[in-house]
């Protein structure tokens, strides 16, 4: 399976080459090759409309299902909502249609953006998951059947399974990109965020959808801090070893690398996350769960019985722990001589089986603080791993930048 890139397809149509609607058709041919095995999509568009003109004329885009379209049904991932059909497209997709883009299919995701599992297939590590929520959109990028993919994170739901899935993921500052008209799970942490072929391709689309040309800058040679994980579980050595041949490639190519670590209080942050998240999607979720809570699948029923359960004066005391934590994280980037943190983007490679969507703890604290991350495979054998790039708040364009340059050291690499 060869990957479809952004830039290559538009340069092809600026070239005269390729028209936007053979772009569209090819990536329509890979779908029927593909998608019997992948099971990435949900609905596609069967007469889709392809504008001629605009910057992303051409770029068909997959949209997780948990993203209002108005000629494609959105369903959550849920039997709630089978064939529901939003009257309005939620402003990120309207975006999209004013850049010339096509949003061709709709991408499978867990339940309402949770934990139970899809019926989705990773295309580059057969028999593992492909990760959740987003599994749909990054397999979809994985297989060649998309150049673009639509996901979110509220947890870990763009680079966990960008990396099971060996593909570029991007989850930008948040608020970044609006999440009107996105089914909410937890309003402090739901955040868009991007699946493409490459970094250089996520950057483009990033800077066009956002409006921000700033964002898409050549590479340069960044400073990188290393952060090997303390406030939590530790990873596996297969992913420590991926950051640490990310590491070697990357100061090979003449980047400045030294160790970096957390103060003791993002430990704390880390372990309120659940409590920000739990207290908010039992109440962005309570219609679902007093009327049809028969109908939610297990994992998501338990959790919102727990969820429930917690007080006002728990969620309240867990977003000034967060509060402080994104102000001492500001001070601590600001003050340091670096442009990004590098760490890993998962415990390891994907779980083998389809019973779990994999662990999120390499990204649930980034979330919550709101930065900029990026997840780049790194070079190597066997299922996908990936390194995460972290930036300032705010600063999506170093971080792109930092991504762009680790993907060329990889692919420079002896």
């Amino acid at each position: 399976m060869t990957m479809l890139s952004l830039l290559s397809m538009r340069a092809r149509i600026e070239a005269g080459s390729l028209t936007p609607a053979e772009a569209v058709a090819l990536t329509r041919d890979a779908i029927a090759e593909h998608e019997p095995s992948i099971r990435a999509f949900v609905a596609t568009d069967p007469d889709p409309h392809v504008p001629d003109t605009g910057p992303l004329s051409g770029i068909a885009v997959g949209i997780k299902d948990i993203i209002d379209t108005a000629h494609l049904p959105t369903q959550m991932g849920s039997s709630i909502y089978r064939d529901w059909q939003p009257r309005a497209d939620a402003p990120i997709v309207a975006r999209l249609k004013r850049l010339g883009a096509v949003p061709l299919a709709k991408t499978t995701t867990t339940a309402f953006a949770f934990i139970d599992p899809t019926e989705t297939r990773n295309p580059r590590a057969p028999g593992r998951t492909p990760g959740g929520s987003s599994a749909g959109s990054a397999a979809a990028v994985a297989a060649g059947m998309l150049p673009l993919a639509l996901g979110t994170q509220t947890g870990g739901s763009v680079i966990r399974p960008a990396a099971y899935c060996g593909v570029v993921g991007v989850k930008p500052s948040f608020r970044l990109l609006p999440t009107v008209g996105v089914k909410c799970f937890s309003w402090t942490l739901d955040t868009l965020g991007l699946f493409a072929a490459s970094a250089a391709d996520a950057a483009h689309a990033l800077a066009l959808i956002a409006g921000r040309p700033e964002i898409d800058q050549p590479a340069t040679v960044p400073r990188i801090g290393l952060l090997i994980p303390d406030y939590c579980e530790a990873a596996e050595p297969e992913a420590l070893e991926a950051l640490d041949r990310a590491r070697a490639i990357a100061e090979a190519a003449g980047a400045g690398i030294r160790a970096f670590t957390l103060p003791d209080e993002f430990r704390h942050a880390f372990d309120e996350h659940a409590t920000i998240q739990d207290f908010e999607s039992a109440q962005a979720l309570a219609w679902e769960y007093e009327t049809h809570r028969d109908s939610l699948p297990p994992l998501l029923r338990a959790h919102l019985d727990t969820s429930r359960t917690i007080e006002a004066a728990a969620y309240d005391a867990a977003r000034r722990v967060a509060h402080h934590a994104r102000r001492s994280l500001r001070d601590i980037l600001r003050n340091s001589d670096l442009d990004v943190l590098l760490t890993v983007s998962a415990p390891g490679r994907a779980p083998e089986g389809y019973a779990s969507t994999g662990d999120s703890r390499f990204n649930r604290l980034w979330t919550m603080m709101g930065v900029p991350c990026v997840t780049v495979p790194v070079p190597g054998e066997g299922p996908p791993l990936g390194v995460q790039v972290i930036a300032r708040f705010g600063d999506d364009a170093r971080a792109l930048v930092a991504a762009k340059f680790l993907e060329k050291a990889f692919t420079d690499r002896p």
